[in-house]
């Protein structure tokens, strides 16, 4: 008797860490520098890259996080990579930005940007791009593909953008 509830108990125990490690493994965010960032959605692959730049703090951007999700869920087979690139201070990645990610369920790959100056950084993503949020960028094969919007967007001009990349 003894050892079944030794059992049950390693059985609950097993349970609890596997579903904190599925929390955790969810609310994973890289930390990139400017110079990372560029390396890998300003390459001679295939894949659409849809960054969309945003923050913790800005209404608009969070109105529209979902719309990416649902590109995210909706295209995971195709050959399109939705990045969300959060502009959220570094120090606030786990007090704030985890927990608004896990609170939310956002399941898209999440990049925290840790980057102060914006003057070393914006030119580098869009010359046409004057620093404001939300902003999105869609690039493909090396900048050879290249749009940048900067505005809120939805779902539907996304996958409209999307046709126009996939010719």
């Amino acid at each position: 008797m003894h050892t079944i509830k030794n059992t049950g108990n390693l059985l609950l125990l097993l349970l609890f860490v596997l579903f904190f490690a599925k929390i955790n493994a969810q609310n994973n965010t890289a930390v990139y520098k400017i110079g990372d960032l560029t390396k890998r959605i300003y390459n001679n692959s295939d894949t659409t890259y849809v960054v969309n730049f945003w923050a913790t703090w800005c209404k608009p951007c969070i109105v529209e996080l979902p719309e990416f999700e649902k590109l995210h869920l909706d295209y995971t087979n195709k050959k399109v990579k939705v990045l969300l690139i959060s502009m959220d201070f570094k120090e606030e990645l786990n007090k704030k930005l985890k927990l608004f990610l896990d609170k939310n369920k956002y399941t898209c790959e999440v990049i925290l940007l840790d980057e102060i100056n914006g003057n070393d950084f914006i030119n580098k993503i869009s010359e046409s791009w004057s620093g404001a949020i939300p902003a999105t960028l869609i690039t493909k094969n090396n900048k050879s593909i290249n749009e940048f919007i900067e505005k809120k967007v939805t779902y539907d001009f996304l996958v409209e953008k999307l046709k126009i990349f996939s010719k």
